[in-house]
């Protein structure tokens, strides 16, 4: 058996289909047991009350799993397509570059500086650095316009 040529994308559901299912066969009976009970035209016991109180949660229970259900599906299939998108974008930006007919000025992947490239740290400063009403740039805080 031959590995698929893409990775089949994450598509959810064995596990939510199965509950949606199971709503539902639990939905089926509590709406049949309600169908016999009112068939019969006994008086309303507590059974009746059991059964339509049953057959309605069912369904609700069974309406909203499968509204997850599908939107765990659309959500699933629009995040698969984002990604091919990206490798596509990024696959075209990489065969563009090779294929120039001009040398460009490559820009390296974006790494961590070490130390010793920007000193000690007169570039970057975090809110820890500054004092208390200092700002960012080296004005004070109390500048007012």
């Amino acid at each position: 058996m031959a590995a698929p040529a893409r990775p089949v994308p994450h598509r959810p559901g064995a596990v939510s289909l199965f509950f949606v299912a199971k709503a539902g066969v639990f939905a089926l009976g509590f709406w049949s047991w309600l169908l016999v009970l009112v068939s019969t035209g006994d008086e309303v016991t507590g059974a009746y009350v059991l059964a339509a109180a049953g057959a309605v949660t069912t369904t609700l229970v069974g309406v909203v799993l499968g509204v997850r259900l599908a939107l765990q599906h659309s959500a699933a299939t629009r995040h698969a397509e984002l990604k091919r998108l990206l490798v596509d974008i990024s696959w075209n930006a990489f065969a563009a570059a090779g294929n120039a007919e001009t040398p460009g000025k490559v820009v390296p992947f974006p790494t961590s500086p070490a130390d010793d490239e920007r000193g000690a740290r007169e570039r970057v400063s975090s809110l820890f650095d500054r004092g208390p009403g200092e700002r960012p740039g080296g004005r004070g805080g109390d500048r007012r316009r």
